[in-house]
């Protein structure tokens, strides 16, 4: 799965009602598994040709085609044709760098955002361009690799014969978006119960390897917050807009969705700011520990300073020192320099400087 999506320098200039494949190939090739249902029973079946898609148009039943890969031109034109959707909207469709977005045409809505993924071992993320063309009768999905995000969906309809059979298209498009946003609160929650987790390595010595942790989970919260702000705006607009094809009944699962993606936008920033509150104690604690070092350090050489000087008085090339020929001359020395050195530590405790 591809870090990050970015335009290429070949794609500048594209007229936007040009059919292209504008990113990254992620499959061999690419796949179409086709759901059709209603209350008493559900179909599904790998497609291999387009053309019989057409019949399942004009079924009183609710169908689900999902493609796994955008860069085949040849197969997106024919699924344009097909269920009649503009070619600027199928050119959003084939460029996965495209900004999360909504957008309505004659024939059905479109819907993008990013679907993000967290390799829990290396705490890097991933990103995979979803799209949702929600028609009367239809819900296509377009994306960009083959997996199994969807899967819960899919045993929900094959299982139970509720709501999700007979609310139509909107709302099976709704339980797909929820899922994606649902993905994002729990990988937000696995970086925030590891930065939660760094608060305790504070308690104890300043470790080196804390900085680095970080900047690595600021990295990852920072590629969230890229994905997820757009997101944010996406559905705010999606839930406020009057289409036909979003029925009334289910309008208030997209506010609903609205609510789930503040919750996941409220916990990136708010562990942000943890992670800066923490990279500002870390910098704390090494500076006191610092100036606690530097402070045993001062004492020290403070306390030999007059130590030195009586040692250099004594130890200068005089031929007359009269202490020199005391016979208790050098335990008297000893003495005064211990008393000196006992004073002074002392008057170091009695000011609380240690």
């Amino acid at each position: 799965m591809s870090r990050i999506t970015r335009k290429r320098k070949e794609d500048i200039g594209l007229s936007p009602y040009e059919m292209k494949f504008r990113g990254q190939k992620k499959v061999e090739r690419t796949t179409m598994e086709l759901f059709d249902f209603n209350l008493d029973f559900v179909h599904e079946l790998p497609v291999k040709s387009p053309d019989k898609l057409t019949a399942y148009q004009t079924k009183d039943t609710i169908s689900w085609l999902n493609v796994d890969g955008l860069d085949d031109v040849t197969l997106m034109k024919k699924l344009a044709e097909i269920f009649r959707i503009d070619n600027n909207i199928m050119s959003e469709i084939m460029n996965p760098a495209g900004r999360p977005k909504v957008q309505e045409f004659e024939e059905g809505l479109l819907v993008t955002l990013k679907m993000l993924q967290i390799n829990e071992r290396t705490n890097k993320l991933g990103v995979e361009n979803l799209s949702l063309v929600i028609k009367n009768d239809f819900l296509i999905s377009f994306q960009e690799d083959k997996g199994d995000f969807f899967d819960t969906v899919r045993e929900r309809i094959r299982k139970h014969k509720n709501k999700i059979r007979t609310a139509g298209p909107d709302y099976l498009a709704f339980a797909l978006l929820d899922m994606v946003v649902d993905n994002y609160i729990y990988i937000v929650g696995i970086l925030g119960e590891k930065i939660e987790n760094l608060e305790e390595k504070m308690t104890g010595n300043v470790n080196k390897q804390l900085p680095e942790l970080i900047n690595l989970y600021k990295q990852e919260l920072n590629f969230l917050r890229r994905y997820i702000k757009p997101a944010k705006e996406m559905i705010l607009t999606l839930a406020k807009m009057e289409s036909e094809f979003i029925h009334d009944e289910n309008r208030m699962n997209y506010k609903e969705l609205q609510d789930n993606i503040n919750e996941a936008n409220d916990l990136t920033d708010s562990y942000r700011e943890m992670l800066y509150d923490l990279l500002n104690i870390y910098h704390t604690s090494a500076t006191t520990r610092l100036n606690d070092i530097m402070k045993v350090l001062t004492m020290i050489s403070v306390i030999f300073i007059p130590l030195t000087f009586i040692v250099g008085v004594y130890g200068t090339n005089f031929d007359y020192l009269p202490e020199l020929n005391w016979h208790y001359g050098y335990f008297i020395m000893w003495g005064i320099m211990v008393v000196v050195a006992l004073l002074m530590i002392w008057y170091f405790r009695r000011k609380k400087w240690y």
